[in-house]
Parts: C-alpha cells; structure tokens; sequence
C-alpha cells in the first residue's frame, strides 16, 4: 500500500514503519527540499472517529512546544484520509535501532532512558497521557545525542 506516492507536495523516499492504523515514510517536501516525516492512516476511508482521533493527535504534537518532541507541521487531506507532515530529524526509531545493533551499551542505554523520561515528563507537564510507548514510538538520532 503505496498511495501517499501521487502526492505534488511530496516526494516519498522509504517506509519506514507500518502499524495496524498508519504508514509513515519519510519524504522530501517540495519545493524547499525539506526532509520530513509523513503519517498517514493505513485506511483509505477511516471513520470519523478515527479521522477525529487524527486531528486531535495532530493538535497536541503541534501544541507541544518541546525540542524533544517531533514538531508536527501541518494536517492535509489525502484523498479521503488524512497525512500528518512531521519533523525529520534524522533518527530512527528504537526498534530499527535495536534490531540492527542488538543490545546497546550502558552508555547509550542510559542517554536514550534518560532523554526518553524528560520527554514523557514534558507530554505528561502539559497534562497529556501518551498511551503508546513502545520502541517503535521512540526516534534516536546517535548523531544528535536526541
């Protein structure tokens, strides 16, 4: 399931994670050349209370002002769904990374559970429950030590 690839705005480069709600690529936007990340609900024609669920997703990414957490730029319609366009930072999700390295060392270990606990502090600050934490739901960036 491919169909974000039509898009004008966007170029897609990879998959890079699918779960039983949502695909989400990373992409070049155009005509800046951007790197971003795009998200976009695995069903062609959600319901209502799933395109609600979307929107209200995307209104606390975006209200959470915190260098920790992916910005969330904008909300577009995609054919009869939605795709959330989302900050690149260049990091790959805790999943990819564990499954291409293995075990982490103590070090980097404690830098990503530590920087992992001082976002979820900021989401739960602005009074919000993430629900989701899982490895694939983490992004590291080895580069950026975030």
């Amino acid at each position: 399931m491919n169909h974000v690839n039509n898009s004008q705005n966007y170029q897609i480069i990879d998959k890079i994670y699918e779960s039983p709600n949502s695909l989400v690529y990373r992409a070049i936007l155009k005509p800046d050349n951007q790197a971003i990340i795009l998200k976009i609900l695995q069903e062609n024609y959600p319901t209502p209370s799933e395109i609600t669920r979307y929107k209200q997703e995307y209104e606390i990414t975006r209200s959470l002002n915190v260098d920790s957490i992916i910005q969330a730029y904008d909300l577009q319609r995609y054919d009869n769904s939605l795709v959330m366009l989302l900050e690149d930072f260049g990091g790959k999700s805790l999943q990819l990374l564990l499954s291409q390295q293995g075990q982490l060392n103590l070090e980097k270990f404690l830098n990503i559970a530590i920087k992992t606990t001082e976002s979820l502090a900021a989401i739960h600050q602005a009074n919000i429950i993430h629900k989701d934490i899982n490895p694939s739901n983490i992004v590291y960036n080895p580069k950026q030590n975030s």
